[in-house]
């Protein structure tokens, strides 16, 4: 029973260990044009299921033809969504100019 247990352990240790950040990278126009960046962050409850406020790129891009879009799960947007244990799950959205 012991060594089942130390098994489950090791096991979940590993799972959670080899998870990864997530990036989602798309072009508007011709990509950005320079290297002026705006963030904000997105946030979501019960695993990313339900959001409560969500950027807007367009707005973010203020005008802007030719943008770069990111919205990435950091490792501190990851941290925080361990640490609640899925309830509050944050992401950030990255717009270049």
């Amino acid at each position: 029973m012991k060594r089942n247990l130390t098994l489950f352990g090791a096991a979940f240790l590993m799972s959670t260990m080899m998870t990864s950040c997530y990036t989602y990278t798309f072009s508007v126009g011709k990509g950005a044009q320079s290297n002026v960046e705006v963030k904000k962050k997105n946030h979501y409850v019960v695993y990313g299921l339900a959001p409560i406020s969500t950027s807007n790129p367009a707005e973010m891009a203020g005008g802007a033809q030719d943008y770069t879009v990111k919205v990435e799960h950091s490792f501190v947007d990851g941290l925080i969504n361990g640490l609640t244990f899925g309830l509050y799950n944050p992401t950030t959205t990255t717009v270049t100019k």
